[in-house]
Formats: C-alpha cells, structure tokens, sequence
C-alpha cells in the first residue's frame, strides 16, 4: 500500500541545488519543453469518469490536475516577465487550492488546458533559451514568504513541477490499471 507522503510526493520533494549547472538547467529546460507533449500523450485515452478520478483521497482528480498546471505554469511565465522587468519585484500568489475548486477546473474539457499549456510551454521554453547569466540571475520576491527566488532556481521549480504533477497522473493511472 503507498503511503499517503508518496502519494503526494510520488518523485519526493522540490530539492534546488545551491550551485546550479549549465547542464541542470539544460535537462531542466527541455523537460518544461517536452511536458506538454507527455502530458497530452499520458492523459489522451483517458474517459471522462477517469478524469474525473481524484489521484489520491482527497486530492484533485486528473482533470484538476491538468487545469492546475496551465494555471501555475501560466502564472510562472508571468513571473517570468515580472522579474525581466522589474527590479526584484513582489509577485501576486494565488490560493491555487481555491482555484482548483472553480468550475472550469472541475468541469472544463481537459483540451481547453492541454492546449494552453502547448503555447505557453512554446513560448515560456523560447524564453528560457534565450536567458543569459544575468537574466538568470534576476530575482522576485514571494509576498508570503519574502523569499528572494531567482530565475534560474524558479526553472528547476517548474522542471520539478511538471514531473511532480506527470507523475500523480502517471501513478494513479498504474495503480488503476489504465494503462
């Protein structure tokens, strides 16, 4: 039987090396880059009732977990943008369980989010190439925290993020023998 940490945290938890490498932040990259397609292909077959599947009790459901990630990761690019632009700006956080509990994330086809996260991962990737050392190293502060985060350190985040959320899916989806 899994245990309920593991099934939260089926890959462990978001752990960012101090000194991060060219070569982390090449993998890093290219797994933000490839999500969208390893998501699409791991979620395409699903029914709706399995959609609908919460992966543990008392988690989201698979469709509440593809709508949290364009969210999150929309919201990310944004940050993104922010810290680009602005000198160590203070984001805006989101109560994302809160989110998850609207209608769209409840209710909407899968498709609406799989398809935005397409474009945006097309996007938000061809911006990350294109960083240099000083771009990485920019910074915004979380409100709720008053942490400092760097560019570079927010990559592996979403890099951890997207195989986080792959793997609720990817789990739940063995466990049930779907797939």
């Amino acid at each position: 039987m899994n245990s309920l940490k593991h099934l939260k945290y089926p890959i462990g938890q978001v752990n960012i090396p101090t000194d991060i490498s060219e070569k982390d932040l090449e993998n890093w990259i290219s797994t933000i880059e490839h999500f969208p397609t390893r998501l699409q292909n791991l979620t395409n077959d699903l029914s709706e009732e399995q959609l609908d599947t919460p992966y543990r009790q008392g988690g989201w459901s698979i469709r509440q977990v593809v709508h949290h990630c364009y969210d999150s990761h929309h919201n990310s690019y944004t940050r993104f943008k922010w810290a680009l632009t602005e000198e160590q700006p203070l984001i805006k956080a989101y109560y994302e369980d809160r989110w998850a509990e609207l209608f769209d994330s409840k209710l909407a086809p899968i498709s609406l989010s799989i398809n935005g996260i397409i474009a945006l991962h097309a996007k938000w990737t061809y911006l990350l190439k294109g960083l240099n050392e000083t771009d990485l190293n920019k910074m915004f502060i979380h409100p709720e925290t008053g942490k400092k985060n760097s560019l570079k350190a927010t990559i592996g985040v979403y890099h951890w993020h997207c195989n986080h959320h792959y793997a609720h899916i990817e789990q739940l989806c063995i466990r049930k023998n779907w797939k």
